[in-house]
């Protein structure tokens, strides 16, 4: 089995949870360089858009609603829009095709759309639709994209969340059909997915020149947060009555997009690779059955038998594998 060689621990990159997403990019030329952006133009996803168009890269944004990405992303230079439904294995083949055919390198890949908590629906031939989205789509996203992300020897980025705290993923039950749906275990075990999938993703890439990190963004209200009723936001402690945030430690949209950006872009992550990352830097380890200590990554999300378990299930699930 392959393993990554970079720890989980932090390397002091000199930015914080309050960090931009174009304080990162500061003094960084991607002039000449592509990335590609699931989500670039809703919530963090459109900041990071914003920011690494500044910084000058061509940014091409995939989109299950084109005309509304095209709306979002008006006045925004050095951007193209084209149709993408994560949710859709025909979509994503589709729209592969036509990426490739352009000849074109991926110089960046940052897997940002994503769903959360959402009632129980499926995707393909009956994955449970967080699991089918947010994981399987973006998996066999890169897969299909693999030669142009191989030619571009750069980065992919996976956004997971701070949700993969509360489980893994459920190896003899991944479609809750025996134990009943949870809206919120369900997101934790596509977001552990998305921190897995970069781990495995780094140590298959790492000799053709490309490196995988996960992401936690932080707590950011955006439209990702629409399938959630105003009162389990007040619950929560995110909103008050009137729908105002009073959550202190949420970021803005350009500080949450921060994380992502850092992590496809740093040179102080040049050789590293396969870790998940937090506010701009590598994030700790935390036990399993810590409660109170916020941030960090759990150990079902950053262990590479595990990494390697969900590929190959990921790979006989949809019949794509760049690798094999």
């Amino acid at each position: 089995m392959t393993t990554t060689t970079t720890p989980q621990r932090p390397i002091g990159s000199g930015f914080g949870a309050r960090s931009t997403a174009a304080d990162v990019l500061e003094g960084i030329d991607l002039t000449g360089r592509l990335a590609l952006m699931t989500g670039g133009y809703s919530g963090i996803g459109l900041e990071a858009t914003r920011a690494l168009t500044a910084a000058g890269a061509h940014v091409v944004v995939p989109a299950r609603r084109p005309e509304a990405a095209r709306e979002a992303l008006a006045g925004i230079d050095g951007v193209e829009v084209d149709t993408l439904d994560l949710a859709d294995q025909d979509s994503i083949a589709r729209f592969a095709e036509r990426f490739l055919a352009s000849g074109r390198d991926i110089h960046l890949t940052i897997n940002s759309a994503a769903v959360m908590a959402s009632p129980h629906s499926t995707v393909g031939p009956g994955w449970e639709s967080q699991f089918g989205t947010n994981h399987l789509g973006h998996y066999v996203l890169v897969n299909r994209l693999w030669p142009a992300i191989a030619r571009g020897r750069g980065r992919v980025v996976a956004v997971s969340s701070s949700g993969h705290r509360r489980g893994g993923i459920r190896w003899d039950d991944l479609d809750f059909s025996r134990d009943g749906y949870d809206k919120w275990l369900a997101y934790a075990q596509a977001k552990t997915a998305n921190a897995l999938f970069a781990r495995r993703l780094d140590a298959l890439a790492k000799d053709a020149g490309v490196r995988a990190f996960s992401v936690h963004p932080g707590g950011i209200l955006t439209p990702l947060q629409r399938h959630l009723s105003k009162q389990e936001m007040v619950d929560f402690g995110w909103i008050d009555e009137d729908g105002n945030q009073i959550n202190h430690s949420f970021k803005t949209p350009e500080q949450g997009a921060a994380t992502q950006v850092w992590a496809a872009t740093s040179p102080r992550l040049d050789g590293l690779g396969g870790v998940y990352c937090e506010d701009c830097d590598i994030a700790e380890p935390i036990a399993d059955d810590d409660a109170t200590t916020m941030g960090g990554v759990r150990s079902w999300a950053a262990d590479d038998a595990q990494a390697e378990r969900l590929w190959t299930l990921s790979a006989e699930l949809t019949g794509v594998d760049a690798f094999a």
